[in-house]
């Protein structure tokens, strides 16, 4: 049975010179599904995913912000997915049909 995971975007502020050394850091770790550097308030935009909140902590506590460059983060947890490639939504709710 596979159980749902946990989803978190992870909004990362990086220093300026760092960015290219933190981008192939985060590539390579297994949990980061989706990075995106981008424009705005964050340098970088993750999502990630774990099988728990235990896990998410030691991901974040000891593996994104350990790496060089990485300053500080911002996260939100993924509550559910409405629309999109993760949309488990719809598996969920039975479908109602008149008789």
């Amino acid at each position: 049975m596979n159980l749902p995971r946990l989803l978190a975007f992870v909004d990362i502020f990086v220093e300026s010179p760092a960015l290219d050394d933190v981008v192939r850091a985060l590539s390579r770790l297994p949990n980061v599904e989706e990075l995106y550097e981008v424009t705005g308030e964050f340098d970088i935009v993750t999502l990630v995913s774990t099988a728990d909140i235990e896990e998410f902590r030691e991901l974040l506590k000891n593996k994104i912000l350990k790496i060089k460059g990485v300053k500080s983060t911002v996260t939100s947890i993924v509550l559910s997915a409405p629309k999109g490639p993760r949309n488990h939504a719809r598996a969920a709710i039975p479908k109602v049909t008149s008789q």
